[in-house]
């Protein structure tokens, strides 16, 4: 599951970052209220966002920079 992003697209990325981020609020709700069965989840759901956070940041920066560069060849 580490690795499964990379081959994403952007919009594929951002859509799963806000499922992810739905999904983690669920679980966080649901640890308070009741019992989770694997309380190590959110740790790992958190981590999960964070990378893909980080190739999100990645994807846009090269983009900028692509875009910056054709700018200036113009």
């Amino acid at each position: 599951m580490k690795n499964s992003f990379k081959n994403l697209s952007f919009q594929e990325l951002k859509v799963k970052r806000d499922e992810l981020s739905r999904k983690y609020m669920d679980l966080r709700f649901h640890m308070v209220v009741g019992h989770v069965d694997n309380p190590l989840q959110k740790r790992v759901m958190r981590r999960q966002i964070a990378r893909l956070n980080t190739l999100i940041t990645a994807q846009e920066k090269t983009a900028a920079k692509q875009a910056f560069m054709t700018e200036k060849k113009a």
